[in-house]
């Protein structure tokens, strides 16, 4: 399905007419965010249509009881989900008695627009009632970045052919669902609320995780540009507030309706002050007013787009969907909090139960490392530091010994809590990806302290973990790994999946260097570390001896590594010869057909040859991409970004393009069919990897900084830039060559195709 009702726009997602079949999509693709907390993009008004209403707070989740028919020794108890939270946004409005409700009513000249310059969602139409009055709707909100707990409406009515009563209803439901809940549950429990001068709060917890959670509203209300006093009724019920105002307004006027809302809770304030720091809040915003917030809005948002902006010339809807990638990263995380992480759909859904993954590690890292200050990916690395007790436990659980850590596949809190078990127990090479985003952290930012101070416990569990979970085979005399599952996952319960093992000897080399490094220059760290773990030298030997053997399936008759030992037993059918009707095959066909079948959800050997590119050579990666990208699909969201550097890399800059467009209009064109669940937020870092690392040719291996720049056909000119180590750094790449300017007074230097070039302070370097 291609959605191809967003209009080509750089700076603005633009949805132009009224499609009530897209509702839920738009919903989806119009999400705003502020790091802080999102909401999908639901009309404030009733809407009797479909619809899915979601807002979300970051951190704030239940452990909901895992819906599953069998239980095995290990298996996680409970999936966690961030929480649909109680709604602030809400105002029914009546005109003359009827209840305005586009679903019910004739709509024209309607344009909903994502800014995303300045983070704003705006909403313009005509809308004629079933009594016949016709009124123009205009509402723009926002979720403040320079005050994170508040989010401001500005909904403004004016009528067009009458002269009469408008009535209007703000009002906050704490009675939320999840649409995503495993037995129908309420997750809330509401505690108090409080009712003052067009203004409320309710005062709410999470059942079993305690989390409170006053959620709060504040009215003004003007007539024709001039603040206006208006008596409420209001109607205080078991879990909602409202207060209903009516005022009488003639042919033409504006009638403006000002609501601020806001969260405040129990992970940054004490729970008994949380409805009086609401209140604080909400003056606060109610005192600098909407268009004083907003102006402090654009100017939060510039100072983001200084340096992460990606600029195209020449194309412009890969133009508009780099910024859309951007920005909803933007949306989801700011990187002040170190117990906030980034879930596959953010704030923008409940699929996948918005907890953090693996992608973090193997796809965002780079993105806020390089676009924001190296505190912000440093904070994602402690993140999981400070779990490791937790990954710990659930290694332990499944019969690890010694403080071997196995991170979890999807958590909250550290703890396991996905529920399928050929993820929850196989996929176990996201234990390698939590290594590798040290290694790239320390990499690039050349900041060596986190590996003594933080990084050295983790590896150690993780080393650990990965010994013990090795076979020596009599047979082959090495060690492989039994009953996994890679990234791929249309296949499970594999051996020897190459990505894996790979991984696992990577992690204990990478491991064993840094105990060295760690012993020599930073001896009190090492000391600490080694009574912490209580390491000893013949785990070092027995590490060395894992990764020396470890056995790694290849085929000399294709001469490429395999995806696992079985896969030449598959008929080898490409995927241009299935039907387009077949696709995508996750709809289509019974999971027995697609285990059985050839078909690559994303390529597990093309994933391992992307993080070691510089451990092989360019006629091996050819190849390998040669044999897996006809037989993958693309069912993942992280699969396309992949494709796109490694076939920009080997100068197949047609496919890389092509590749391009998949994983940066994902959701913009829908090409999975399934937007309306959700925005792919972690795949969207990969999109940025896809022009800074694929045509930009950025690497950084050796702590040298490279660069191999290309340009698709169609484009005229790109530009972006990146922190590196205290230098902002702008690369510009035409047909006709490339210019690098270092923004900084800092001089630093640059690889540009294999030569050398020095960028002093503040200058610009040319090459044609």
């Amino acid at each position: 399905m291609n959605l191809d009702y967003i209009l080509p726009n750089e700076w603005s997602i633009i949805e132009k007419g009224f499609d009530q079949n897209k509702v839920t999509a738009s919903e989806s693709i119009f999400s705003i965010g502020n790091g802080y907390m999102g909401q999908r993009a639901n009309f404030e008004e009733t809407y009797s249509g479909d619809t899915f209403q979601g807002s979300y707070i970051g951190g704030i989740y239940y452990p909901d009881k895992t819906r599953v028919g069998w239980w095995k020794n290990g298996y996680p108890e409970y999936f966690a989900k961030v929480l649909n939270a109680p709604n602030w946004i809400g105002i029914d409005v009546c005109i003359d008695g009827t209840k305005l409700d586009l679903n019910n009513s004739k709509v024209s000249e309607f344009v909903r627009e994502l800014n995303m310059k300045e983070g704003v969602l705006t909403r313009s139409c005509l809308v004629e009632l079933s009594n016949g009055h016709q009124i123009k709707l205009e509402t723009s909100r926002f979720l403040s970045l320079e005050i994170q707990e508040i989010g401001a409406i500005k909904y403004a009515i004016t009528p067009l052919n009458f002269d009469g009563e408008i009535e209007v209803t703000p009002y906050i439901d704490a009675g939320i669902l999840n649409e995503d809940s495993n037995y129908d549950e309420f997750f809330w429990e509401v505690l108090q609320k409080y009712e003052g001068k067009n203004e409320a709060q309710i005062l709410s917890k999470t059942l079993k995780t305690e989390f409170h959670v006053c959620t709060g509203m504040h009215m003004q209300f003007e007539l024709n540009g001039f603040e206006i006093p208006l008596e409420s009724k209001n109607e205080i019920l078991d879990k909602s507030i409202k207060y209903t105002y009516k005022t009488f307004v003639k042919q033409n006027d504006t009638f403006c309706t000002y609501k601020y809302g806001c969260y405040v809770q129990s992970m940054n304030h004490n729970k008994e002050e949380l409805i009086f720091e609401s209140q604080k809040l909400l003056q606060k915003a109610a005192i600098i007013g909407f268009e004083d917030l907003l102006k402090k809005q654009k100017l939060a948002w510039s100072k983001i787009w200084e340096t992460a902006d990606i600029v195209i010339d020449g194309d412009i809807k890969a133009q508009q969907a780099i910024r859309f990638n951007i920005f909803q990263l933007n949306q989801t995380y700011s990187g002040e909090d170190s117990r906030l992480n980034i879930g596959p759909k953010g704030f923008t859904g409940e699929k996948y139960g918005g907890s953090t993954y693996w992608d973090t590690e193997a796809y965002c890292i780079p993105f806020y490392m390089s676009t924001k200050d190296k505190n912000v990916a440093k904070n994602l690395l402690l993140y999981r530091y400070h779990q490791l007790d937790k990954a710990k436990e659930n290694a332990e659980k499944l019969g690890f010994t010694n403080g071997a850590a196995l991170y979890p596949m999807v958590t909250m809190n550290g703890e396991e809590c996905h529920n399928e078990w050929e993820i929850t127990f196989e996929e176990i090479h996201r234990n390698g990806a939590m290594i590798y985003a040290i290694y790239n952290y320390v990499n690039y930012t050349n900041d060596y302290s986190y590996i003594p101070e933080f990084g050295l416990e983790v590896m150690i569990a993780i080393a650990r973990f990965w010994q013990q979970r090795v076979n020596f085979s009599e047979d082959k005399q090495q060690y492989v790994m039994l009953g996994v599952t890679g990234p791929n996952e249309y296949e499970n319960n594999v051996n020897n999946n190459w990505y894996t093992n790979y991984l696992a000897k990577w992690c204990l080399d990478y491991t064993l260097e840094n105990i060295n490094l760690v012993r020599k220059d930073y001896p009190d760290d090492y000391h600490r570390v080694i009574d912490i773990t209580q390491l000893k030298q013949d785990e070092l030997k027995a590490w060395q001896h894992v990764s020396e053997h470890m056995y790694f399936p290849y085929s000399e008759k294709h001469q490429v590594y395999l995806q696992q030992d079985g896969f030449l037993d598959k008929e080898l059918i490409t995927v241009d010869q299935l039907d387009a009707s077949q696709r995508p095959i996750n709809q289509k066909w019974s999971w027995d057909k697609i285990l059985r079948s050839p078909y690559i959800k994303q390529a597990d050997v093309l994933q391992g040859l992307y993080f070691f590119e510089n451990h092989f050579s360019r006629k091996l990666i050819e190849k390998h991409f040669d044999f897996y990208e006809p037989l993958t699909v693309h069912e993942s969201s992280l699969s396309p970004c992949v494709h796109s550097i490694i076939a920009a890399s080997i100068n197949r800059m047609d496919k890389a393009y092509e590749m391009y467009l998949r994983t940066a209009r994902l959701d913009l064109d829908d090409y999975n069919s399934e937007v309306h669940e959700g925005l792919h937020i972690t795949s969207m870092a990969g999109t940025w990897l896809a022009i800074v690392q694929g045509f930009g040719g950025m690497r950084n291996f050796n702590g040298q900084l490279s660069f191999n720049p290309q340009i698709p056909e169609k484009w005229q000119s790109y530009s972006f830039k990146i922190n590196f180590r205290g230098c902002t750094i702008k690369i510009t790449k035409s047909h006709k060559g490339c210019t690098f300017i270092n923004e900084s007074d800092t001089d630093t230097s640059i690889y540009l195709n294999g030569k050398e070039i020095v960028l002093s302070g503040n200058q610009l370097v040319e090459n044609k």
